[in-house]
């Protein structure tokens, strides 16, 4: 669930979310905003979790690599430790060397809790803000819509339960319902899904 080992053998099944995915989902939500809200330069904040980390670098890559399809970039980018407390301060460092922008990618929705009281504190709300995860709280935000977070790009919040049905499968020596294979699949990718208020409603029993 959710890691890999160096040895296929080790493992019957793998399901796990997408990293880059995240950072695609994040980056088309934004490009289109901005082009619908005819922003042609817009400022772009992120606000990522711990660099050292690969999961970290490949939603930064694919973030950038969807800004770029619309021709933007990311103006200026800081790195949290996926706490509130680091988010909070990462984001007070963010708002004062952006003191305009248009929106931001928050990579983690924990560490969101410190990034949006940042916000706040700073009384600042000219942007739109998504976020990364999927949790419960981001997702009441998103549904409430009284906060600049507006999205957020799930990993999917959800996939120990399906790990555990996976399982069922495995021990029945079943395959997965509509597939032509009489096996399931040896990797299962989830893709990183985009929460707004049009369907916030809908993740609402998922979120963390």
């Amino acid at each position: 669930l959710d890691r890999a080992f160096p040895d296929a053998l080790a493992y019957r099944l793998q399901i796990k979310g997408d990293n880059y995915g995240m950072g695609v989902a994040a980056g088309h939500y934004i490009g289109k905003a901005m082009k619908a809200k005819g922003i042609g330069s817009p400022v772009i904040g992120e606000i990522a979790g711990m660099d050292e980390l690969e999961l970290t670098q490949e939603r930064t890559q694919g973030f950038k690599a969807a800004l770029a399809t619309y021709g933007f970039s990311v103006a200026n980018r800081r790195a949290a430790r996926f706490t509130a407390d680091t988010g909070q301060k990462e984001a007070q460092n963010l708002l004062q060397a952006l003191p305009r922008m248009d929106a931001l990618w928050n990579h983690d929705d924990d560490q969101g809790i410190g990034v949006l009281a940042a916000i706040a504190a700073a009384s600042r709300s000219e942007f739109l803000m998504v976020g990364g995860a999927g949790s419960k709280k981001a997702i009441e935000d998103i549904a409430a819509d009284k906060t600049v977070l507006k999205a957020t790009v799930t990993y999917s919040p959800s996939m120990a339960s399906s790990a555990i049905a996976l399982a069922r499968l495995i021990g029945q020596s079943k395959g997965m319902a509509d597939l032509v294979e009489l096996q399931v699949p040896k990797e299962i990718i989830l893709a990183s899904e985009t929460i707004t208020k049009d369907n916030a409603s809908n993740y609402l029993k998922l979120g963390f």
